[in-house]
């Protein structure tokens, strides 16, 4: 953990040291597949976790190394594990806490691929993914059993934006002895919002997103706030004997960091999903600017979101930061700076007109990925979320004039240009 406070400095300087052979001040690149080792005894004792240190890039590697403090860092965690991709860290974390069987809680309104990964894969493991039918405290509770393994929740929705009552939801875990989970990939590395300090558990992201932030790498987090007890008769794999290590103790052996060292040790080790060193560079450079990138981009979709909302081709406009949307409370109560730098807003046209708007647009790119530094649109009904059925996307609040906006930090009369001259196609 750094010993600096602020998040402006950690994205900085947090996990860096000077390279002790150059003593270069730029994180460097330890392109190789594997490490030597000093003798018989040293390697042992690495296989055996019982010496920190490195083997093979598919288990750790300096250049990921330095992004994982760095993550851990500024989410207030104990410890993280960067991997290939947002979704390889999540189904690192269900695959870490649950085995045939066991069940999560979820709400519905989630990423497509997120959806679909709790639907339909995650089924042929015989893992349950039970969808909430509300988001009250009640609907919750009732699908709790003693086979249920964790709650999960994104930061804020990627579909309607719903931003949930964290504390209220820390409560239950609380009383159920289950761990939070929050996708916090739309909280900005932190910079938003910190899940760990509101009583989440284990935190997942898409680093490709706002922490990258250049669209030129795709990368996953998963952090451990270091808080949750797995002495629990729910999570026996962190206190029974694991037979891959000699009878190692999880729990006993690396108490707050029992849940990353775990993912690691077996999940990195037997599903393989790690993340390249060059990839991690690439993310590396991008957190240095983050919060800068952040807020600027925040700052832009505030006010195209409200200028969006005045244009007379436009029935609704979606964002958390506005008065009008259900969660703007949640948004001042849990976040700093901003309510995200995603929106969507409903043009009064069907799908071909919604695609007659986006094939004019100039500045705006048309594709799949939010957090980038360029603005991006696309049609979730068409991509994103083209895959769930229909009564799940009217329930995401997705219709077929329905587009999603990804504000960049241009400047924003540009950005409004180039949605004036397109919206006289509508």
């Amino acid at each position: 953990m750094s010993v600096y406070k602020h998040f402006e400095t950690m994205q900085v300087h947090a996990g860096h040291k000077a390279d002790p052979a150059t003593g270069s001040c730029a994180t460097p690149l330890y392109q190789t597949a594997s490490f030597r080792f000093r003798d018989m005894d040293h390697a042992a004792r690495l296989f055996q976790l019982q010496e920190e240190g490195y083997i093979y890039s598919r288990l750790s590697n300096p250049t990921v190394s330095v992004l994982e403090e760095r993550l851990a860092a500024l989410e207030n965690c104990s410890g993280a594990v960067a991997v290939s991709s947002g979704q390889a860290a999540l189904f690192l974390t269900i695959s870490n806490l649950a085995v045939p069987g066991d069940n999560f809680v979820a709400f519905p309104s989630l990423y497509g691929g997120t959806y679909s990964l709790f639907r339909d894969r995650l089924r042929e493991l015989d893992i349950a993914v039970r969808f909430a039918p509300g988001k009250e405290t009640e609907d919750i509770l009732a699908l709790i059993d003693s086979r249920t393994k964790g709650l999960f929740v994104e930061t804020i929705a990627n579909s309607d934006f719903y931003v949930p009552d964290f504390d209220a939801l820390a409560a239950i875990c609380q009383q159920k002895q289950i761990p939070l989970i929050v996708d916090n990939t739309f909280g900005g590395g932190g910079y938003l919002f910190h899940p760990a300090d509101h009583g989440a558990a284990v935190i997942t992201h898409s680093a490709t997103k706002w922490i990258g932030g250049h669209g030129n790498s795709i990368a996953g987090i998963l952090a451990e706030a270091g808080t949750f007890n797995w002495d629990n008769p729910r999570f026996p794999q962190f206190t029974e004997n694991c037979s891959s290590y000699h009878g190692l103790n999880f729990h006993a052996s690396f108490g707050n960091m029992a849940f990353c060292t775990r993912a690691r040790a077996l999940g990195l080790r037997d599903w393989g999903c790690c993340l390249s060193p060059f990839n991690a560079l690439l993310i590396l450079q991008g957190i240095e600017t983050l919060s800068l990138r952040m807020q600027r981009s925040m700052d832009n979709t505030l006010e195209l979101a409200l200028w969006l909302g005045k244009q007379k081709q436009v029935s609704e406009v979606c964002y958390p930061g506005l008065k009008t949307h259900a969660s703007y409370n949640h948004v001042k109560k849990y976040f700093h700076g901003g309510a995200g730098a995603v929106f969507s807003f409903t043009l009064r046209a069907d799908r071909s007109g919604s695609a007659a708007f986006v094939d004019r647009l100039q500045l705006i790119t048309h594709l799949a990925n939010v957090g980038d530094n360029k603005t991006l649109i696309t049609h979730p009904a068409s991509t994103t979320h083209g895959q769930m059925p229909d009564d799940a996307l009217k329930a995401a609040g997705i219709g077929p004039g329905t587009l999603r906006l990804s504000v960049g930090i241009e400047h924003i009369d540009d950005l409004k240009s180039d949605l004036r001259q397109a919206l006289v196609s509508c």
